[in-house]
């Protein structure tokens, strides 16, 4: 089966993240030697914009190609997440040297609300046979906001920014993580109607 052009570029995405973690975890070595290497700082910063822009663009070929294919929809989410996992974890290891350096709650949080996710999917589909996943403007808004909480410690920007945006994405979090917990809920009922029936 050959790829859609949406296919290959959120390939692209997904190899680009080691290259951007290499960067980042260099930049940081470079930093404890006590010779920071600025370009590795910039270069980080320019990747993982890369990969932001990429997936706006591998989903806008989709739908102007109309080729929206089952291997997309599974490799688009699992490309945002590795991106979004990853530059989370790097920011807020106690060897980060990005300031500020996000609060470990905050990173726990995400991927606490990304593993109850992928559980319950996998849960609902033992159960139901199928998962029907609806994505919901929270869940495009929550990615969003973390994303933009990642751009603004590259970027070195003003802290207080960074907290504030740390907190409606933590908000967010919590929101879209309720919202898709009660989607499958609501799909394990119906399913139970069908056999009761």
């Amino acid at each position: 089966m050959a790829l859609t052009l949406a296919n290959k570029i959120t390939v692209v995405r997904i190899l680009l993240i080691p290259v951007f973690i290499i960067l980042v975890l260099y930049f940081d070595k470079s930093v404890i030697a006590g010779e920071p290497n600025s370009l590795m700082r910039r270069v980080a910063t320019i990747v993982f914009f890369s990969i932001f822009l990429l997936d706006a663009l591998d989903g806008y070929a989709a739908r102007k190609r109309k080729e929206i294919t089952r291997l997309g929809t599974l490799l688009d989410p699992l490309a945002d997440k590795a991106m979004l996992l990853s530059a989370l974890v790097l920011l807020s290891l106690p060897s980060s040297a990005f300031s500020p350096s996000l609060p470990a709650w905050f990173v726990v949080l995400v991927i606490s609300r990304d593993v109850l996710l992928v559980g319950g999917a996998l849960i609902i589909q033992s159960i139901v046979g199928t998962v029907l996943v609806r994505p919901r403007l929270s869940g495009k808004v929550t990615t969003f906001f973390q994303s933009m909480v990642i751009i603004w410690v590259f970027l070195g920007l003003h802290h207080k920014i960074v907290y504030a945006l740390i907190g409606i994405a933590a908000a967010l979090t919590f929101v879209s993580a309720v919202q898709y917990i009660l989607d499958g809920i609501r799909q394990l009922e119906k399913a139970n109607n069908h056999v009761g029936n």
